[in-house]
């Protein structure tokens, strides 16, 4: 039998059958030593009341060692099963306190990992509910567009007009998941920002520039004033794709003949861009829910979009220490104010 085999109970009986031989050796050499039988009896008292303490401290400890076990056990299985917070025990310098302390800690690291987990869990249904719900119609249409053309002899002028209708919706489609990758990647931390102090004109400029076209359509007049000399902390490519959104988000709700007006300042600490436009404008209630993805109020379904350029403006401000407010009234149009530090 080898001491790492061995239970407690086989050591202690061992221990015990040691002493026992030891004490009864050392008396034997004291009786050939001495041949006083009043020292003889003694000795042997002395022994066994050392042996009787050695007994009584050996049962204590096991008892103590054991307790500990079991109570360790029990509480690992319920750390386990997750339905239970530690108790902590009173502070005092001892092995157990230090061993019921660290068990604390990592029980409570281990509830924030289960929350993590199921926060993200839940996140991610979300968004596939989110993603299902928004590719259905434009599948839909394309199918529908698809069995028309190979089941039935239509005219070429209607012919186009199913083909146009299709590229439409594969239009909408690689947007949605365009803007679905940029989400995802800014999310998970894929991609990172680059913070680096430079102008903010060149940016809005970049931003700006994909926003003209439809300006000229719809005929609607931007002005913009921005100092060139305004320098704040950001990263152009995505701070200039934040307000892009916000101006596209601007020029779909305003009406033909309307003007959006941009400006930019500096503050104390941040650099202000607001984003004006004579649009419909957002009711109070709802001003807090447009930054929701996909959210569209009532009023704007039959405007353009899926609802998620200002979830991902919102992200893409904040992931920089900044942030974004709104003012607006039904029908008196609505100011986007995007706040960036200015270090």
């Amino acid at each position: 039998m080898t001491v790492q085999k061995a239970s407690i109970n086989q050591i202690c009986a061992a221990a015990g059958a040691v002493l026992l031989l030891l004490s009864a050796a050392f008396l034997a050499l004291l009786y050939r030593l001495t041949e006083n039988m009043a020292a003889i009896w003694c000795t042997l008292v002395f022994l066994l009341l050392v042996l009787l303490c050695a007994a009584f401290l050996i049962a204590a400890l096991r008892g103590k060692l054991t307790g500990f076990a079991g109570g360790l056990c029990g509480l690992l299985d319920e750390m386990a099963a997750g339905n239970m917070e530690l108790p902590e025990l009173e502070a005092e310098e001892s092995l157990f306190y230090k061993i019921n302390h660290r068990l604390v800690r990592l029980y409570e690291m281990m509830g924030e990992n289960r929350r993590n987990i199921a926060r993200e869990r839940a996140e991610l249904q979300e968004l596939i509910s989110d993603i299902a719900h928004q590719v259905k119609t434009p599948i839909s249409n394309l199918k529908m567009v698809n069995a028309t053309l190979l089941e039935e002899s239509v005219p070429e002028e209607k012919r186009r007009e199913f083909l146009q209708a299709a590229g439409g919706q594969l239009d909408k489609l690689d947007f949605l998941m365009q803007a679905m990758i940029k989400t995802s990647r800014l999310e998970t931390g894929v991609i990172s920002l680059e913070k680096k102090q430079q102008p903010i004109y060149d940016t809005l400029a970049a931003a700006l520039g994909g926003i003209l076209l439809g300006a000229e359509k719809k005929q609607i007049e931007v002005r913009v004033d921005c100092g060139e000399e305004l320098c704040v902390s950001h990263d152009r490519k995505w701070t200039g794709e934040a307000l892009f959104n916000l101006l596209d988000n601007a020029i779909k709700y305003t009406p033909a003949g309307g003007r959006i007006n941009v400006s930019a300042e500096n503050r104390e600490m941040y650099l202000k861009i607001d984003i004006a436009d004579t649009g419909m404008g957002i009711a109070e209630q709802n001003q807090g829910a447009i930054f929701k993805r996909f959210y569209r109020e009532e009023r704007a379904r039959d405007a353009e979009g899926i609802g998620i350029g200002l979830y991902l403006a919102r992200e893409i401000i904040t992931m920089q220490g900044g942030y974004i407010l709104v003012s607006s009234s039904p029908g008196q149009g609505s100011t986007f104010s995007v706040f960036l530090p200015r270090r």
